[in-house]
C-alpha cells in the first residue's frame, strides 16, 4: 500500500497530525465501503492481505500532491492519502514518482493522548523518519482494527477512525508492550531498523487510563 504524505516547505505540518492522519487514511481505505463490494476496490485489498503486507510513504507537495488526489484511495485532513493496494511494477505513475527517502519531519513536544480514543505509541529510540513511522503507524491502525470485533469496528468508523499517536521513550513503550491484548507491530526490517523490531504498539485507551 502507497501512502502520500503532504509536506509542503513553506509550511511544514505537524509530525505528530501527519502520523494521526496516515494511520487513519490507512484504516480508512482498508474498511472503505467499498472493501465490502465487488469490483476492482475490493479485489486489490484481497489480493494484498494474501501477500506480505507493506506499505511505502512517499512526500508530496504542491502539484504532485493535488495530482494523486484523483487516484483510488482515501484522504485525511488534507495530509496523508492512502491508497488501495498494487504490485509495485503497476503502481500509478503519480504515486510512483513522488520520493520515498528522506521523508521527514522534526520531533515537538506534544500533550496528553485522546483520552477515549486508541492510541499508537511509537518507540522512538528507533530515531524512524516521519515516512517509516507513517507506514508503521499505519500497520498498527489496519491491525487494531482486524482485532475489534464488527460492532467495535463500526462504532470507530462512525467516530472517522479518531486516535492518537505517540512517540514516547522506550521505557513507555515497554509498557505499552505489556498491556494484556496489546497490538504489536515487528517490523521486517527491510529500511531503517532491524529485523523483528516492535515498532509501535497499539491500544484501545492511553496508558495508565
Amino acid at each position: 500500500m502507497q501512502i502520500a504524505l503532504n509536506l509542503p516547505k513553506a509550511t511544514p505540518p505537524s509530525r505528530i497530525e501527519v502520523l494521526e492522519s496516515a494511520a487513519r487514511a490507512v484504516v480508512a481505505v482498508c474498511l472503505d465501503e467499498r472493501a465490502g463490494q465487488d469490483g476492482f476496490f475490493a479485489e486489490a485489498l484481497g489480493q494484498w492481505y494474501g501477500h506480505r503486507i507493506r506499505k511505502v510513504a512517499r512526500r508530496a507537495r504542491n502539484k504532485a500532491w493535488e495530482d494523486v488526489q484523483g487516484l483510488t484511495g482515501v484522504t485525511v485532513s488534507n495530509q496523508a492519502r492512502a491508497f488501495i493496494p498494487s504490485a509495485v511494477k503497476d503502481v500509478p505513475a503519480p504515486i510512483a514518482k513522488l520520493q520515498i527517502g528522506h521523508t521527514d519531519l522534526p520531533h515537538e513536544e506534544v500533550g496528553a493522548p485522546l483520552a477515549n480514543a486508541p492510541v499508537i505509541y511509537v518507540d522512538n529510540t528507533l530515531e524512524m523518519t516521519a515516512g517509516k513511522a507513517a507506514a508503521q503507524v499505519g500497520h498498527g491502525s489496519m491491525l487494531y482494527a482486524a482485532s475489534l470485533s464488527a460492532q467495535e469496528v463500526w462504532k470507530w468508523k462512525q467516530q472517522d477512525f479518531l486516535l492518537s499517536v505517540r512517540e514516547v521513550p522506550r521505557e513507555v513503550f515497554n509498557k505499552a508492550l505489556e498491556v494484556p491484548d496489546a497490538v504489536v507491530i515487528r517490523d521486517a526490517g527491510y529500511t531503517e531498523v532491524a529485523p523483528d523490531s516492535a515498532t509501535v504498539v497499539a491500544l484501545p485507551s492511553p496508558l495508565g487510563s
